[in-house]
């Protein structure tokens, strides 16, 4: 299930977007202020962010130096008269503009088209074909390894985790594996774990019934119950209270569950498939996940290639997205060959879901036909923006916990504080970054300051 997080200060506004958003089939997480608007981004990565860019405590675009903001789709909100705003915008790192008032019918498409994705699935297409398997797209040999643990997981009906970084494609493999299964006729519902209230989400995975608490007015049915006979996938599941996970364990075991406020035990026919971020293994370290749920969960652990180790696919990508972007604008834009080039040795640290967005800034960008390599990658940090020691030493003995936090927070010192170009030198996504370094500050070790990303400045 997508999130989108909405930063505007006028309360009416936002409420209004949100309405919207969850008619769409997002969760939604709402901020009126740029200290909020990270708050809520740290607790969730969003896959759409509407940002208005003129706030009361100054604009919009204080948030693309205080977030990752490649890791979501962005679409800023203008005036009439502040149009200068929205190319800004666009020239850093957002894919898209809506100006006030805003047309209801060109937002439902943004939503609509970050919902589905560029990949969708053409339903009278083949599920397989070369290069493509389901809503994947690829062919690499990372990729072909991975369509094969998926066929072979698939009819299996057994639990299955997914692990790989942000943007790397979890939910399309849980769609796979759904779509490839005996199940394939029955629900698939999305649960993403980080983006419920802690206080809602016994209630929003089981149910509830009539005045189980304050505000429930009728029986709910949770989504074990809307997966009935289907697919659950439980995405960012890492991210799950572990009262809960205690909770999901007993489901697991014994296929039966109560809605909140009742003593009646309900069966459940669903299969689990459950995805996260993080290295489970040291997430069980860390005791951000049950030992005995990891085990129950992967039976059929499968990994997911990051975008940089899977070769052409890159400029197959976006060769596809560009595609679709000339068909739907109907335009004829191509890459020039610094462009291609560009993107071959960007690192991705947002994977797929960046590529996506990168290309689609540059589409609209773009003056003539070709999309360059100067409005589709940022310019790189200067030299000598790194700054800092080139080396740090553990001890021999020192626990694996220990030397991941020296290892991290020495990266992040050389960095200079920047969260992004820290976590694309450490090879993890910058969510697995913010959320060791709160980890790290709730144990009381210093962590330096956030500071802005220099080599995500705006192109000149």
């Amino acid at each position: 299930m997508p999130h989108l997080l909405i930063v505007d200060d006028d309360d009416a506004v936002r409420d209004t977007l949100a309405e919207i958003g969850r008619d769409s089939g997002y969760t939604v997480s709402q901020a009126n202020s740029i200290k909020r608007a990270v708050i809520e981004w740290e607790r969730h990565v969003p896959d759409l962010l509407l940002l208005d860019v003129r706030l009361p405590e100054g604009s919009g675009m204080d948030l693309f130096d205080r977030v990752p903001i490649d890791r979501a789709e962005v679409v800023v909100i203008t005036g009439h008269g502040t149009m200068d705003s929205a190319i800004e915008a666009l020239r850093r790192g957002a894919t898209d503009y809506l100006v006030k008032p805003i047309s209801m019918d060109r937002l439902q498409r943004t939503l609509d088209r970050v919902a589905g994705g560029l990949g969708e699935l053409d339903e009278s297409q083949p599920f397989k074909a070369p290069g493509r398997f389901g809503k994947m797209i690829g062919q690499s040999e990372p990729m072909l390894k991975l369509y094969d643990e998926l066929s072979r997981a698939a009819p299996a009906e057994v639990t299955t985790l997914l692990i790989g970084e942000s943007g790397t494609g979890k939910e399309l493999a849980a769609h796979a594996l759904h779509v490839l299964s005996p199940r394939s006729q029955q629900p698939f519902v999305v649960v993403n774990c980080g983006a419920i209230a802690t206080n809602l989400i016994e209630s929003e995975l089981f149910g509830h019934e009539r005045g189980s608490f304050t505000g429930a007015d009728r029986q709910h049915k949770g989504y074990f119950e809307q997966a009935s006979g289907g697919t659950l996938f439980l995405d960012e599941v890492t991210e799950m209270p572990l009262d809960m996970q205690v909770k999901l364990l007993r489901v697991l075991e014994s296929g039966c569950f109560m809605r909140v406020g009742s003593h009646q035990e309900i069966s459940c026919d669903v299969r689990v498939v459950a995805a996260t971020n993080r290295n489970p293994e040291q997430a069980v370290q860390e005791g951000k996940l049950r030992e005995d749920l990891y085990f129950r969960l992967s039976v059929f652990p499968v990994s997911l290639p990051p975008l940089r180790e899977r070769g052409d696919d890159i400029v197959m990508l976006a060769d596809r997205y560009l595609e679709i972007l000339n068909a739907e604008h109907g335009t004829c834009k191509s890459f020039g060959a610094q462009a291609r080039d560009a993107l071959r040795d960007h690192t991705w640290p947002g994977n797929v879901r960046e590529l996506r967005n990168f290309v689609r800034r540059a589409f609209i960008l773009a003056d003539g036909a070709e999309l360059t390599a100067q409005a589709l990658i940022r310019q790189p940090a200067p030299i000598g923006a790194e700054t800092g020691p080139k080396s740090t030493r553990v001890p021999v003995g020192t626990t694996l916990a220990d030397a991941d936090r020296e290892l991290i927070l020495a990266t992040l010192k050389r960095c200079r504080g920047v969260r992004k170009r820290t976590a694309a030198m450490l090879g993890i996504s910058a969510k697995t970054l913010y959320n060791k370094l709160e980890e790290y500050g709730q144990d009381g070790h210093a962590v330096p300051e956030a500071n802005s990303p220099l080599h995500d400045k705006p192109d000149n």
